[in-house]
């Protein structure tokens, strides 16, 4: 399987890293801003084929599948053109900025029948997916998730402390990891509250967020998530439940008394990013829908979308 990467920054490096681990898979293309980037990295990678726009990888006739790790904004408009150049598509987090543009890429990934999946990679976490297995088997049930997603970004850039070409956002990009985790964990989301703090002066986006969601279940989730936070990093999810308190810390799992429980076996690797592009692989090959489908994640957006509403009604901007 031959995939091109667009968007060869720090994220798309860790995609890079994890499909060198997948038998059969080579990347075909590597397309960035920079001419001078994507050919470095494509060199690191070994991709024949580098370049600066979308349109060059797309036209290649022996790419099968592409990744986004590309701007938010950019994401519904290249996951669509994606599709309409028959190519299956894995776009990073957020989906999309708007619910309108989540609604239009699940509908084209319905009208062409090919993958389109969403970088969900908490639903892929060693961790999540423990938590996950005993709450299939009956053993397990949230009744509360807390949880801290927390960085210290008060200049635009991305997790390498490299200058950003384009603005983050706490909701739809940070949120959403916690907002689908919590319905993949507890059930469909029947009510969502959210406040937020100051603009930044500069940057123009909210700085620290606090949002409440209620699962069908019952069960509760307090997010709190912050840019300003000049301390651990990270996003920390306490599972409180009707038999055991989880902590789960990205690909790591402990129980309430922070002993660390062992995650051998739950999956073929501890990278939670690999794990990811496995299903997406495998979906492919196997000609069926994956874990985190634009379809599976959709209701995610339209929980955001609402929450985006109420900011907007409680600020004049969103």
């Amino acid at each position: 399987m031959r995939i091109a990467l667009v968007g060869a920054g720090a994220f798309g490096e860790k995609h890079l890293d994890g499909l060198k681990n997948i038998d059969g898979v080579e990347i075909a293309s590597v397309i960035s801003r920079s001419a001078g980037q994507a050919a470095e990295v494509a060199a690191r990678y070994g991709a024949p084929h580098s370049g600066t726009d979308l349109a060059e990888a797309l036209a290649l006739p022996d790419v099968d599948a592409v990744i986004l790790c590309t701007p938010t904004q950019m994401h519904a408009r290249q996951a669509i053109a994606c599709m309409n150049a028959g190519k299956h598509v894995q776009v990073e987090i957020p989906l999309s900025d708007s619910w309108a543009d989540a609604e239009a890429v699940a509908a084209k990934a319905k009208e062409t029948g090919l993958v389109c999946m969403v970088g969900h990679t908490r639903r892929f976490n060693p961790s999540h997916q423990y938590v996950h297995n005993r709450i299939v088997a009956g053993e397990f049930a949230v009744q509360q998730m807390d949880v801290q997603t927390y960085f210290f970004r008060r200049k635009n850039i991305n997790a390498k402390g490299e200058a950003r070409s384009w603005t983050d956002h706490l909701l739809w990009h940070h949120a959403a990891h916690t907002i689908d985790l919590f319905a993949y964990q507890s059930g469909r989301i029947v009510a969502a509250n959210v406040m937020q703090g100051p603009r930044h002066p500069e940057l123009g986006i909210a700085m620290d967020m606090s949002i409440q969601v209620k699962a069908e279940t019952g069960a509760i989730c307090t997010l709190s998530l912050s840019f300003n936070n000049n301390g651990p990093l990270g996003t920390f999810f306490r599972y409180i439940g009707d038999s055991d308190t989880y902590i789960a810390r990205y690909d790591d799992l402990v129980n309430g008394k922070e002993e660390p429980i062992d995650l051998t076996g739950v999956t073929v690797s501890n990278n939670g990013i690999e794990l990811q592009d496995r299903e997406f692989v495998a979906a492919i090959r196997e000609g069926r829908e994956p874990n985190s489908s634009a379809s599976k994640v959709l209701d995610c957006y339209r929980v955001i979308g609402e929450l985006a509403a109420s900011l907007e009604q409680q600020d004049g901007w969103s």
